[in-house]
């Protein structure tokens, strides 16, 4: 007689090695369309997933095109190539985000299929759209949630299907697998950090302007960081600078006084990012200069060429934590100082 599982994480980890119901069907439904081109769209921190989500798919679809779109650009733009050979995949968190709605209404009249990804399965946008998907966060519950059913893992199980229906890439076993072992992962990485973001919140926090810097599968991570985190609830001047384009403008704000959040990822763009730290470390001042290293990391058990795409979910988790720990010291409540955002509806 065989032995069970000896603990919780191994049960755990063999219960995450299948797709979710909602996207098996959602696959299902779309196995034997030979798309030409996917669409990622959405807004916001939504909008942040899709670009790490494009990156997965230049480098391992050779069968389809990929577009990232922020929703209402989606409409306006009204590309030629949308239409009955098109996937459109979209985000709203609550479901509700009118631009994401309309973008997806657009695509159906276009001809083309849509899958939408929400928390709210009864949601405006899951009601638009072909096949709705649903992830967790924790965000609107304040719960704990498996980082492997975020919205960044459900995109990844989609997208990792999608391409392995038409090429056979085997990507779907090696995703499930490591994304298994992707909570231990950030809850290790929490430990690792911890000292640092001790010795770097009472540096940042009086501060006006905090900037946030990667490339690649990382950059999304920044891109949500600066505007949905930095921005919108602490009301600090940010900007995701891309690591090369950091050479192209952004580096002449560089002093010893600047603050930066560098996230150094583990993908094919690596080099960039250190290009950029390097700079940094010798025009500005390093303790002003949190970097965040995948490679620092303990991703064990992850396959080799799943981990540059999680890294940024550790990334942002641990980031999270830290933004929080800059609210308190701050005295700026993270979701109920906001001034405008879920207040006004008249813009």
């Amino acid at each position: 007689m065989c032995a069970g599982p000896s603990s919780v994480n191994e049960k755990r980890n063999l219960m995450i090695f299948a797709l979710p119901a909602d996207v098996e069907r959602a696959l299902a439904a779309t196995a034997g369309r030979q798309f030409s081109h996917l669409f990622l769209v959405a807004c916001g921190g939504s909008l942040s997933i899709m670009m790490a989500g494009k990156y997965f798919v230049d480098r391992h679809s050779g069968t389809f095109a990929c577009d990232i779109y922020n929703a209402d650009e989606f409409v306006c733009r009204d590309p030629r190539r949308l239409g009955p050979d098109a996937l459109v995949v979209l985000c709203s968190q609550t479901g509700t985000t009118q631009e994401t709605v309309r973008a997806a209404n657009h695509a159906k009249d276009q001809g083309a299929t849509t899958i939408g990804m929400t928390l709210d399965q009864i949601s405006p946008l899951a009601q638009a759209v072909d096949h709705a998907v649903a992830y967790q966060a924790s965000y609107t519950t304040g719960k704990p949630i498996d980082a492997a059913r975020s919205n960044y893992g459900v995109l990844y199980m989609l997208l990792a299907g999608l391409i392995d229906a038409r090429e056979d890439a085997g990507l779907t076993a090696d995703l499930l697998m490591s994304l298994s072992h992707l909570q231990p992962a950030i809850e290790r990485a929490h430990r690792t950090y911890a000292d640092r973001f001790k010795a770097f919140v009472p540096r940042f926090a009086p501060r006006k302007a905090i900037y946030t810097l990667a490339s690649g599968a990382s950059y999304g991570a920044a891109y949500s960081y600066a505007i949905c985190v930095l921005m919108e609830m602490q009301w600090y001047d940010s900007q995701a600078i891309h690591a090369n384009e950091f050479f192209h403008g952004p580096f002449e704000v560089v002093d010893r006084d600047t603050c930066f959040v560098v996230l150094m990822g583990l993908d094919e763009t690596r080099h960039l990012t250190e290009r950029a730290r390097d700079f940094l470390f010798k025009h500005g001042s390093r303790e002003n200069i949190l970097v965040l290293d995948g490679a620092e990391l303990d991703l064990s058990g992850m396959s080799e060429h799943i981990k540059p795409y999680l890294v940024p979910l550790v990334f942002f988790d641990t980031l999270w934590r830290f933004a929080y720990t800059l609210a308190g010291l701050r005295g700026q409540p993270m979701l109920e100082g906001r001034r405008y955002m879920k207040k006004l509806t008249d813009y």
